[in-house]
């Protein structure tokens, strides 16, 4: 499954329903289930472990109307990745990478 290493404590608003989207400086073209990870560092209770499933839906520039659902500020050259139908799973550890990556979740 692709997978996405997120930095806390964005990862967390993520898992909370506090975010519904993530900022990138890259697009893709990938829609479709995505596995979240939240990063090693800093630490928090989900750090290095992948934490929810969700359905990548668009991706675009990042508009100043993102701001609340990014739940950060407005940056030159950010692309919006849209995420709908979170599902949170039980954590399991995932050695994260930079971009998207593979790994192997059995749902």
């Amino acid at each position: 499954m692709k997978a996405l290493s997120i930095n806390e404590p964005w990862a967390s608003k993520i898992l909370n329903e506090e975010k519904t989207m993530e900022t990138r400086t890259w697009k893709i073209n990938y829609r479709g289930d995505i596995l979240l990870c939240a990063s090693k560092k800093p630490e928090s209770a989900i750090s290095g472990h992948a934490f929810a499933i969700a359905e990548l839906v668009d991706c675009r520039s990042m508009t100043i109307e993102d701001e609340w659902e990014a739940a950060c500020s407005w940056y030159m050259g950010a692309y919006s990745w849209i995420f709908k139908n979170l599902r949170k799973i039980e954590p399991f550890p995932v050695k994260g990478k930079q971009g998207l990556f593979e790994v192997e979740y059995d749902r």
